[in-house]
C-alpha cells in the first residue's frame, strides 16, 4: 500500500524530484506522484536515475523510483508551430525583402531533442531565418513572387538536413508576408499597369479586326448572294422570253394557217379588201398626230389602187388564186376570223408598199396588176351570180 502525502508534502516532492520549468520544454498538466505516473498521451518524459539518462517513460501507467529517479525533460510529440520573426534578405538582383513565415516540426527522437541541443526551438528558428536568407539571394525578385511554392520546399530541405542531428523534423515552412521598398512597389505597379494597357489595346485592336472581318465577310456573303439573284433573274427572264417567243411562234403560224383558211372560203378576198383599205384610211388619220417623218407613194389619195397593189402582192406570194367555194351561211363568221388575223400579214404589206424607194419605176406594172384584179373581181362577180341563181332554185 501507498502512503498519501499531504498537499504540502507532494510540493516539495515536486521540488525535489521534478526540474525548473525552465529546464522542460512542455509540462504535462497530470500530477506527478512519486512511485506511480501517469504520461499522457504524445509525450516522453525522460527519467535520470544519479543525474543519468535512465529512461523515457511513454504514455500510460509508469513506475519510478522516488528520490533516486527524476523526471529531467518532457518532450511533447505533437505537430508545433514556431512563428519566424521578421527579417531582411536580398534577392540576386540586389532588392532587399522584408519577410517572415511559419515554421510546422515535430520531434522525432526525444532523447536528442533532449540531450542533442540546448534550447531547440531557438535554434530552430535561428536555422530558418539564415537557410531563408541563403535561398533568397540565389533568385530574382520575378523569381520570389512565381517560384514561392518551391522556395518554401528549398528551405525545409536545407533546415532537415541541419536538423536531423537535433531528432527534429521539419514538416513544411510557408513565407507568410514579403515587404518590398516604395520606390520597388510603385514601380512593380506602374509595370502591372502598362502590363494591362497592352493587354486592353491588343484585346481592342483584336476586336476591331474581328469585327472588320465580319463586315468584309458580311458583304462578300451579300455580293454573292447579289449574283446569284441576278444570275437566276437572268435565266428565268431567257426562260421567259424563249417560251414567249415559242408562244407568239405558234400563234403567229396559227394566225397565218387561220388567214390561209379564210382567203379560201367564198368571199374571202372581199374581206380582206375591205379590212385593209380600212386600216389604210385609219393609218393616214393617226399620220397628223405624230411628229415623225414618213415616205409615202405618190397616189395616196386612191385607196383602191393600194387595195389592188396589196392583193397583187399576195397573189404573188402565194402563186395561186382563192377558192370561192365555201356556204353562204359560213360567210360572215368566216370573214370576221379573217379580221382578226390578217393584222400582220396586212401590216407588212402596207409597209411594204409605204417604204418602197423604187414606187415610180413600179407605175407601169400597177396598170398590169389593176387589170388583173379587174379580172378577178369580173370572175367572182359571175360566180356570186351564178351561186345565188342556184340559191334561188334550191
Amino acid at each position: 500500500m501507498y502512503r498519501t502525502f499531504s498537499v504540502s508534502a507532494q510540493r516539495s516532492l515536486r521540488r525535489i524530484f521534478i526540474e525548473t520549468k525552465q529546464q522542460l520544454r512542455h509540462r504535462s498538466s497530470v500530477k506527478v506522484n512519486t512511485a506511480i505516473l501517469f504520461v499522457p498521451q504524445q509525450e516522453a518524459w525522460i527519467i535520470e536515475r544519479f543525474g543519468k539518462f535512465n529512461q523515457i517513460l511513454e504514455p500510460g501507467f509508469n513506475f519510478i523510483i522516488p528520490i533516486i529517479d527524476s523526471i529531467k525533460y518532457i518532450q511533447s510529440l505533437k505537430e508545433i508551430a514556431i512563428e519566424i520573426p521578421e527579417q531582411h534578405a536580398i534577392t540576386r538582383d540586389n532588392v532587399t525583402l522584408l519577410l517572415d513565415g511559419v515554421l510546422y516540426l515535430r520531434v522525432t527522437d526525444p532523447y536528442k531533442a533532449s540531450y542533442g541541443i540546448e534550447e531547440p526551438e531557438f535554434a530552430i528558428t535561428q536555422l530558418a531565418q539564415t537557410t531563408m536568407r541563403s535561398e533568397l539571394g540565389k533568385i530574382s525578385l520575378d523569381t520570389v513572387f512565381r517560384e514561392r511554392e518551391s522556395l518554401n520546399v528549398q528551405i525545409v530541405e536545407a533546415i532537415n538536413k541541419a536538423s536531423e542531428a537535433w531528432g527534429i523534423l521539419c514538416l513544411r515552412y510557408e513565407i507568410r508576408n514579403i515587404k518590398l521598398p516604395q520606390r520597388i512597389q510603385e514601380a512593380m505597379q506602374m509595370q502591372v499597369e502598362a502590363e494591362r494597357k497592352k493587354r486592353a489595346a491588343i484585346l481592342e485592336s483584336e476586336g476591331i479586326r474581328e469585327a472588320e472581318i465580319n463586315v468584309a465577310e458580311g458583304r462578300k456573303q451579300a455580293r454573292i448572294l447579289n449574283s446569284e439573284a441576278n444570275k437566276q433573274e437572268q435565266i428565268n427572264q431567257a426562260t421567259g422570253e424563249g417560251e414567249a417567243q415559242v408562244v407568239k411562234a405558234r400563234a403567229q403560224a396559227s394566225a397565218i394557217d387561220l388567214v390561209s383558211r379564210a382567203l379560201s372560203q367564198t368571199n374571202g378576198m372581199n374581206a380582206v379588201s375591205m379590212k385593209i383599205a380600212e386600216q389604210y384610211v385609219a393609218a393616214f388619220g393617226n399620220l397628223a398626230k405624230q411628229g415623225n417623218t414618213v415616205i409615202l407613194p405618190a397616189n395616196t389619195g386612191d385607196v383602191t389602187n393600194m387595195v389592188t397593189q396589196a392583193m397583187a402582192i399576195y397573189n404573188t406570194i402565194s402563186g395561186k388564186g382563192c377558192a370561192l367555194v365555201a356556204e353562204k351561211d359560213n360567210d360572215h363568221s368566216k370573214v370576221d376570223l379573217a379580221h382578226q388575223t390578217l393584222d400582220h400579214t396586212q401590216l407588212s404589206t402596207y409597209s411594204k408598199v409605204h417604204t418602197d424607194e423604187h414606187a415610180h419605176q413600179k407605175e407601169d406594172k400597177d396598170e398590169f396588176h389593176q387589170e388583173e384584179l379587174k379580172n378577178t373581181y369580173d370572175h367572182r362577180d359571175e360566180k356570186s351570180k351564178e351561186h345565188d341563181e342556184k340559191s334561188k332554185e334550191s
